[in-house]
């Protein structure tokens, strides 16, 4: 466990904050892995197959991830109040309602699985690989759940270590297995989908072992799972509003992808070849957000609120940092990371990759202040204005699709990221300001009275 009530915040929020990025990278792996595998021992269509799913795999995985890290923020409040039977209660209805949204999801989603693909604007040609690969992925969806559901209440406590050491092991046995189905077995795509969803359920079962032997305090008992519709609509207050937001970020990457599917199948595998990088990087800015909504949620719940503000201005600092870095890498390398993928011999691929760094790399510090705000502003309990930032992003997104889509060269859908990622920070910078300033006014008199004393 870890207190972030008390002590240095850069120090507290480094520290929780680089097994979380790591975790964060190794969970990532899962789907690159098979892209990479996919591209070099299948081809460019498996790549392009696999790889164009990516935002279809973050709109069903990123609801599940909402959830779980809206549920926990109620966990991570009660704990930084020290009201720990309180706090098993809210484990306890979390999990019922997990499972529930997990099941819902496969059933729904498998029943809908070609319809959708169809939608995005998929070809003949690789349909059947996408309908196979998608399928086995809404199968195994109730393992996903399960681990994010665990890792979330892990990180409530102030755990970032040991989700992270359950997801190296199983990023590892997902490359092993990969490689056996596809290479050793010859399964193709279908391969690539059961090994992500073995290795899943080998996270989720591990993070489950570890809770019942080094974590009494979240051992639940009877009582704590007493049906409480109250509780399950404080959970789902906080859970929906960040499924959606994951969501609805999710869907404007979809309409993307659709419009880079009309382009063809090279422009498939070097937009998913430069997406899955730009998500490695990018997962530094996720690790800040889970990092600093944990941080808020605890000082919060123990009515620190200076901490918060000192908290949320050092985390912008650190990320506008790594902006510069992640600029700087993805302009000048990115043409050498896309290797990973393909051949260097499939120029026409590694130049769209190219092309989307060259069109996108001077917003980074934008996306990284999305995480940093919209996880600040859960944190505290707001769930709706954060999903209002969705929404914005989403706005924007289709805007710029329907602009250009099919009207102009390929650089202009790449665009719609830089418009969604500005226009997301539109209602969360300033509910911020408002929020503090608030607090601030509220709370004058008092800190004008232990000024005095």
């Amino acid at each position: 466990m870890n207190d972030m009530t008390v002590g240095s915040p850069v120090r507290l929020i480094l520290r929780f904050m680089i097994p979380v990025c790591l975790g964060n990278i190794f969970q990532q792996f899962y789907n690159v892995a098979d892209s990479i595998v996919a591209g070099q021992f299948i081809g460019v269509n498996a790549l392009a197959a696999i790889g164009s799913t990516g935002s279809l795999m973050f709109f069903v995985t990123g609801w599940l991830n909402g959830l779980s890290s809206g549920f926990a923020i109620l966990v991570s409040q009660w704990f930084g109040a020290k009201e720990y039977d309180r706090m098993r209660h809210y484990v306890a209805m979390s999990i019922y309602l997990a499972a529930a949204f997990a099941l819902i999801m496969t059933v729904g989603l498998l029943a809908a699985n070609e319809p959708i693909l169809r939608l995005m604007n998929f070809s003949d040609e690789i349909m059947p690989d996408v309908k196979a690969y998608m399928g086995i992925i809404y199968a195994g969806l109730i393992v996903t759940a399960a681990y994010n559901s665990l890792a979330a209440f892990l990180r409530a406590l102030g755990d970032s270590r040991s989700p992270l050491y359950f997801l190296i092991i199983s990023a590892a046995i997902n490359v092993v297995l990969d490689i056996a189905f596809i290479v050793c077995f010859g399964m193709g795509v279908e391969g690539c989908a059961y090994a992500t969803v073995i290795a899943q359920g080998i996270s989720a079962l591990l993070c489950f072992i570890f809770i019942l032997k080094k974590f009494p305090i979240l051992h639940l008992k009877k009582e704590d799972f007493r049906i409480s519709f109250a509780s399950f609509g404080r959970l789902l207050a906080l859970g929906i509003p960040m499924g959606l937001q994951f969501s609805i970020t999710a869907i404007g990457t979809i309409i993307v992808q659709g419009a880079v599917n009309v382009y063809g199948e090279i422009y498939m595998a070097g937009f998913s070849a430069a997406g899955k990088l730009q998500n490695i990087i990018n997962t530094v800015f996720v690790a800040f957000g889970a990092t600093i909504a944990t941080f808020v949620g605890q000082n919060r719940g123990a009515g620190k609120m200076d901490r918060v503000k000192a908290g949320v201005k050092y985390t912008q600092i650190m990320i506008l940092v790594w902006s510069v870095v992640s600029m700087t890498v993805m302009y000048f390398g990115g043409k050498y990371m896309t290797w990973l993928f393909v051949s260097p011999s499939e120029t026409d691929v590694i130049n769209v990759s190219v092309m989307y760094f060259h069109t996108v790399f001077w917003c980074y510090p934008f996306l990284g202040s999305i995480f940093l705000y919209r996880n600040t502003l859960q944190g505290m309990g707001y769930g709706l204005v954060p999903m209002l930032g969705g929404v914005f992003e989403l706005v924007a997104r289709s805007a710029i699709v329907v602009l250009v889509a099919g009207r102009t060269s390929f650089v202009g859908v790449c665009l719609a990221d830089p418009a969604a990622w500005i226009a997301a920070l539109i209602p969360l910078i300033p509910y911020y300001i408002f929020t503090m300033r608030k607090w601030e006014k509220n709370n004058a008199p008092e800190k004008k009275r232990a000024a005095q004393a």
